[in-house]
Order: C-alpha cells, then sequence, then structure tokens
C-alpha cells in the first residue's frame, strides 16, 4: 500500500512542488532531513551507493525501456535474494517459500 510518510534529504528532486503536489495527493506526508546530515538516512545512502556503484556505473542504458528492465532486475536481487548483514544475513523482503 501507500505508505504514511517519506523520508528523504532536501535535494531538487524531493522537494519540488510537482513531488509534493504529488505526495499530498496520495495523502503521504514528506520527512526531510536536516541538510548536510545524510546519517539520518543511512538505509537510503547506503542503498544508493551500491546502486550507483553496482549498476549506474558500470553501465550505457541505449534507452529508457532498458534502463527500467535493469534497475528493476538490480532492485528485486537486492531485496529479495540478496543477504544483508544488518539483518543476520537474510535479505530485506524474502520470496515466498512454497511447501
Amino acid at each position: 500500500g501507500i505508505p504514511g510518510y517519506i523520508r528523504s534529504d532536501n535535494r531538487p528532486e524531493f522537494t519540488s512542488k510537482a513531488i509534493r503536489d504529488w505526495l499530498t495527493h496520495l495523502g503521504v506526508k514528506a520527512l526531510f532531513i536536516e541538510p548536510g546530515s545524510p546519517w539520518e538516512n543511512g538505509y537510503i545512502e547506503s542503498f544508493n551507493g551500491k546502486l550507483r556503484d553496482e549498476l549506474l556505473n558500470r553501465e550505457i542504458f541505449t534507452n529508457l525501456a532498458e534502463a527500467k528492465i535493469l534497475i528493476e532486475q538490480w532492485r528485486r536481487e537486492y531485496n529479495q535474494i540478496r543477504p544483508h548483514s544488518a539483518l543476520h544475513y537474510r535479505p530485506p523482503a524474502p520470496e515466498a517459500i512454497m511447501p
């Protein structure tokens, strides 16, 4: 479902009027970290760094459709398959195991 709030930094892509209006329309509250305090949003900073290092800096996308497909594949692997040390080496959203 739709989250009750989204926490982000103060970059323009998160503070633009269009994004604020969209979040308001959805009933989502925007929460912003203090400027110059990336540690307040450590999980996403870690995620963004891994996404950049493991995918975005290694690929040259030929079009938007290809970028969407490859990013979704990476995101799915990151969230559903890859073990995370902070979660006792389990993925954040493991796939259901069928008996």
